[in-house]
């Protein structure tokens, strides 16, 4: 399948520390520990899981929504 067109991210800072996990649900894999402050390059926000990549390494994951700013 060929994807014509990209998402462009959002940039969204961590209101509060949040883990940042493999699958929008509850007790999936930890991918990385994120904090306040941090920033989210969102591709997606429903269903109170924002879904996009962040820290240095860029793991592609998901936040609780109530952790990310506007």
């Amino acid at each position: 399948m060929i994807a014509s067109h990209y998402a462009e991210p959002l940039q969204r800072r961590l209101t509060r520390p949040a883990p940042l996990v493999a699958a929008p649900e509850e007790g999936s894999s930890q991918l990385a520990q994120l904090a306040a402050g941090d920033l989210l390059l969102m591709l997606d926000n429903s269903r109170g899981w924002a879904w996009g990549y962040a820290g240095e390494e860029r793991h592609v994951g998901y936040v609780r929504s109530e952790a990310v700013g506007a």
